[in-house]
């Protein structure tokens, strides 16, 4: 054992005291001085995205029960606090949001601005505050802030007059917080402002907090939790990947299949929590970068090439096999009636037929020409779907007669986006692949003989043209249905994603050094615990 006389011990601690101190306090003041300020802090969940709601010339907003809501103005200055019977109604006027907020069973709630402390008053100009008597809640809202009186009297309906307005939730404790807008309600703070003749409202919400409600959105909650992970590491993905803060928009993504689904507090479940908590932080990424994480419901039996239906063929959306068997939109039937057919190709007149000009290697049209009685068109696939209302483009026509039995289409799930409408309450039947050998390709569509040579004027009480196809959704990337079939026969998220996304990394999205100048503004304090390691995923197409 080595004796160190008393003085040496003691010169010995000192230099160890000082060298911990040297070194801890400067790490402990960086992290002071790096510390978002409290006015900068995204909702706890993630980087903060900015959702677009939807844009409305009226609009409602109120706090749930039991908490409230603080109005701000664009300068962030505070202008009042309602509770929950006290629901905000908002319009357009000129170039300012008007807004009156009915009486509720006690006063108001007077706002105090966190710098000065006193409540404010009334004030003229971009932003201000009055009050009317609640006997009129139905006053014209284009007299709100010309000079009237505030007054602190209970019972009285409170208007404001704001360029922008900034609504946030004042959350019961040990509540996250929320408010409704019109029939929903949200999580973060509301934006509202002037948009064009509308007003347009964007969610402001943590990445992680957003996905919750998305992954409900775009799947049922019943559905297998590997396959709700594969989902939430999609839409994490997709929706960093739509981070762009030099396009001059006010918002990231919409709340629609423009985007992904998004319907708010409603779609959260726990297991929609589960599977975002455990895949927390987690993209797929080809090279250094986010892969574009496109997703549909159901492929139809196998899935499409990027490039032989859009510009650009992406070295990770492969075709390959779909799982998807046990989707209700697996197969379906549509006849093309005279109302159809002259909503969506008014210029044709009566339809005569419909000649698939090309088609990808999976069999999906990629343009053909509608022809009618007064002319003909021919367009592209999408532009087909769109106009007919196909389920999918992996479609081919026949004729039938009027009176055969056709099969009745069920509700089915989205495409990347479109709402699971009478499925999430459905028992889901357990697929078993047809093909058991990833690659195998599926059978094509099977389709009767077309008759000979025909008059379609003298037929045209006897025959229809029938639509008959596959799959639900445009069949690029990661299929829905076809994930809930994997994950019930027991893979993980990652074997899923591996089908779908050839070839990419799952990685935290902390580790890109491309995004660190994007998120570093809009991190929360909230620990990122995604997994440290990076998994390859398969490069065989």
């Amino acid at each position: 054992m080595l004796l160190i006389p008393p003085h040496q011990r003691r010169c010995l601690g000192a230099s160890l005291l000082m060298g911990g101190l040297l070194v801890g306090l400067p790490r402990a003041w960086a992290a002071l001085e790096t510390a978002p300020t409290r006015a900068d802090r995204a909702p706890l969940g993630g980087p903060q995205v900015r959702v677009l709601l939807g844009e409305a010339p009226i609009l409602t907003v109120r706090a749930p029960a039991g908490a409230r809501m603080r109005l701000r103005d664009g300068s962030g200055q505070v202008l009042m606090e309602l509770g929950p019977d006290q629901p905000l109604r908002l319009q357009l006027a000129g170039s300012q949001v008007l807004g009156l907020a009915e009486a509720g069973a006690g006063p108001a709630a007077p706002a105090y601005d966190p710098a000065t402390g006193p409540p404010l008053v009334p004030r003229l100009g971009p932003s201000a505050l009055a009050t009317a008597p609640a006997t009129n809640p139905n006053a014209d809202l284009a007299a709100a802030g010309q000079g009237a009186t505030a007054r602190t009297a209970p019972s009285v309906a409170q208007r404001l007059r704001t360029g922008e307005l900034v609504v946030e939730p004042v959350p019961a404790p040990g509540s996250e917080g929320s408010v409704w807008l019109q029939k929903h309600h949200y999580r973060g703070r509301l934006w509202i402002r002037p948009q064009g003749h509308v007003l347009q409202v964007v969610n402001l919400v943590g990445l992680e907090t957003y996905l919750a409600s998305v992954v409900g959105s775009e799947m049922p909650a019943s559905w297998p939790l590997e396959a709700l992970r594969a989902q939430a590491v999609a839409a994490r993905t997709y929706a960093l990947r739509a981070l762009r803060p030099t396009t001059g928009r006010a918002y990231d993504l919409k709340a629609t299949v423009a985007s992904q689904m998004y319907l708010g507090v409603e779609a959260e479940t726990a297991s929609t929590q589960a599977a975002v908590a455990g895949t927390r932080g987690l993209v797929l990424t080809y090279g250094d970068g986010l892969v574009e994480a496109v997703f549909h419901s159901s492929g139809g039996g196998i899935t499409e090439n990027s490039g032989e239906l859009w510009a650009q063929q992406l070295p990770y959306l492969v075709s390959v096999v779909d799982f998807d068997n046990g989707s209700p939109v697996r197969d379906w039937r549509l006849p093309l009636g005279d109302g159809l057919v002259r909503k969506g190709f008014p210029e044709i007149g009566s339809l005569e037929r419909i000649e698939v000009l090309s088609t990808s290697s999976s069999g999906r049209v990629r343009q053909a020409r509608v022809l009618g009685s007064a002319g003909a068109v021919v367009v592209t696939g999408a532009e087909l779907r769109s106009r007919l209302g196909l389920k999918s483009t992996l479609v081919q026509f026949s004729l039938e007669p009027m009176n055969a039995p056709l099969l009745t289409d069920q509700a089915g799930p989205s495409l990347a986006g479109t709402p699971l409408a009478g499925t999430a309450s459905e028992p889901l039947t357990a697929a078993a692949p047809s093909a058991a050998v990833r690659g195998a390709t599926p059978a094509p569509l099977q389709l009767p003989p077309l008759p000979p040579a025909w008059d379609a004027r003298a037929a045209h009480s006897r025959l229809q043209w029938v639509a008959i196809g596959r799959g639900f959704g445009h069949g690029i990337g990661m299929s829905q249905w076809g994930a809930c079939a994997m994950a019930r026969r027991g893979e993980g998220f990652e074997q899923i994603l591996q089908h779908y996304y050839r070839g990419t990394q799952l990685r935290p999205y902390s580790s890109l050094a491309a995004l660190v100048p994007l998120l570093q503004p809009r991190l929360s304090l909230a620990p990122i615990t995604a997994r440290p390691l990076a998994l390859t995923l398969g490069t065989k197409p």
